[in-house]
């Protein structure tokens, strides 16, 4: 795998390529095994010659802060791609509509909208992930979805090819796109309507305050993760499964939320992620209803 390395160096790449990157330094979980290669473009141009040089045999996983992910202890083989600050711009354009870098956070584009008086995207002040990672996923909270903000996007394709999709061609559902694999989203279109400053801020302020009493923020977890089913919500079910504070290793089901598991303190991604699956099995025989995960498990087991 050093030709990865050789061949940005002949693709004259002008980002950072780091072998054996760590993603536990910065994934929400802080736990699990390296990236083979985890590479950093320095713009949408350097990442689609990246790309194109690339042996298409070599697999490649974008990341953004590693919010809803688990890494397993055996790492990541291939790429990892990670947006640097530079691809986190945000930028207001006529029609109520913002503009925002794979890389930039939710909160950001939530921000910036409320700054210019553009209603409708509060519910991105919810999303602890990137814009990019938010158009790949569907993400949602609040009521509100990805789906019923986005006018299109800018996606670096595995081959090196750049491509600006409608709205219509991602096939959004529930939590899901059609996104294909090693495919990088660089960059998102989202459209509001007119508001008054005062009240985005304040349902903005509402979300967080909401987010702060009802979710672990403070505690190493991977967000939401169960979907949850039709008609009800994954939390009741756990709770109703008896697996609130449900631990294995330092590895536990939140007591506070049970929809998230939190690594107290040593936890491996494979304690994390037997845990899941246990409580999936625990629902399923309490319930019948069979959790799908919404947090990705991505790599090899050690």
């Amino acid at each position: 795998m050093s030709a990865v390395s050789d061949m940005a160096e002949k693709v004259r790449f002008r980002g950072e390529v780091e072998a054996n990157g760590s993603l536990a330094d910065f994934i929400w979980f802080r736990t699990g095994g390296p990236a083979q290669w985890l590479v950093k473009p320095s713009d949408s141009e350097d990442l689609a010659g990246f790309l194109a040089g690339l042996d298409p045999d070599v697999p490649v996983l974008p990341v953004g802060v590693g919010s809803n992910l688990i890494v397993r202890d055996g790492g990541v083989p291939g790429v990892v791609v990670r947006l640097p600050k530079a691809m986190s711009h945000v930028r207001v354009e006529p029609g109520h509509r913002l503009r925002a870098g794979g890389g930039a956070m939710g909160i950001t584009v939530a921000s910036k909208a409320r700054d210019a008086g553009i209603a409708g995207l509060e519910f991105l002040r919810g999303i602890p992930g990137t814009a990019g990672g938010a158009v790949r996923m569907n993400a949602g909270a609040y009521g509100r979805e990805v789906a019923d903000v986005l006018v299109e996007a800018t996606l670096v394709l595995r081959d090196g090819r750049v491509e600006t999709w409608p709205r219509a061609r991602f096939a959004y559902t529930y939590r899901h796109s059609e996104v294909p694999a090693g495919a990088v989203v660089v960059e998102a279109l989202f459209e509001g309507r007119a508001g008054e400053r005062a009240a985005i801020g304040a349902e903005m302020d509402r979300i967080a305050a909401e987010r702060e009493a009802s979710q672990p923020l403070r505690s190493r977890t991977g967000g939401s993760t169960f979907k949850n089913p039709p008609g009800t919500k994954a939390w009741k079910l756990i709770d109703a499964a008896g697996c609130r504070g449900l631990r294995i290793g330092d590895a536990q089901v939140s007591e506070k939320h049970c929809n998230f598991l939190l690594n107290l303190d040593k936890a491996r991604a494979a304690d994390i992620e037997a845990l899941g699956e246990e409580v999936r099995r625990r629902v399923l025989d309490s319930s019948g209803v069979r959790l799908e995960w919404e947090i990705q498990r991505v790599g090899v087991t050690s």
